[in-house]
């Protein structure tokens, strides 16, 4: 089975600080963008449920297709925000 997950560091200024893929899934040129997009859309989500619950891990805040966006928001927000494959076991 082939897949693949992101793990991407945000700082509160919504500014990328690191960025990793790993998977065994073969990369597409379209797959970087597609990954961005997403993790993008979820900073959105993010920033409405950060300062509405307690919860420092937000658990699949967002779906798109099989990608599953779930994110860990430290006490200064920083943002530890990670996608993976609903299939991957």
């Amino acid at each position: 089975m082939t897949s693949t997950a992101c793990f991407i560091i945000v700082s509160r200024n919504d500014i990328p600080i690191y960025e990793a893929e790993v998977g065994s899934a073969a990369k597409r040129e379209d797959a970087a963008q597609l990954h961005q997009f997403i993790l993008h859309a979820a900073l959105d989500i993010v920033q409405d449920l950060a300062w509405t619950t307690s919860a420092m891990f937000l658990k699949a805040i967002d779906r798109f297709n099989d990608l599953v966006v779930s994110v860990y928001v430290t006490a200064g927000h920083i943002l530890y925000i990670y996608r993976t494959d609903l299939h991957m076991s």
